[in-house]
């Protein structure tokens, strides 16, 4: 399916942006950036099973119903989720308050295992790049 393939690939581009952000220290970007590749493989994985939602919070509450609560992938899973979109909050709107470099460290670490993840799990299901 062309638009899984292209969500994965926005979703592995943003993860280059975000580690590249986080070497120069935007660590406010880096979060935005890790979020985002983790909300467009959260939209991919989704997209297999027919679902799309429209809004960040109602793509965060599917991907948590369908996949979490399925027991498809574990519950950290959906935290890490949860937690990486009031993280981008933070970096993209807060005046003011920023992302630290821990938060930025632990929210990259976050983002490249969700991707992987799901990644593996979009092959399994015949759909990944």
């Amino acid at each position: 399916m062309t638009g899984v393939r292209n969500f994965i690939a926005k979703a592995e581009r943003f993860l280059r942006s975000a580690e590249h952000l986080f070497e120069i220290g935007d660590y406010d970007s880096c979060a935005s950036r890790c979020y985002y590749a983790m909300f467009f493989m959260a939209e991919a994985a989704l997209m297999v099973q027919g679902l799309s939602a429209s809004s960040h919070r109602g793509v965060i509450g599917l991907f948590g119903r369908h996949f979490v609560q399925s027991g498809i992938f574990e519950p950290r899973l959906g935290r890490a989720l949860g937690r990486a979109y009031d993280v981008r909050l933070t970096g993209d709107y807060a005046v003011g308050i920023t992302v630290t470099r821990e938060e930025a460290e632990d929210l990259l670490r976050v983002a490249r295992d969700f991707v992987a993840e799901v990644r593996t799990y979009l092959q399994r299901e015949g759909e990944g790049a």
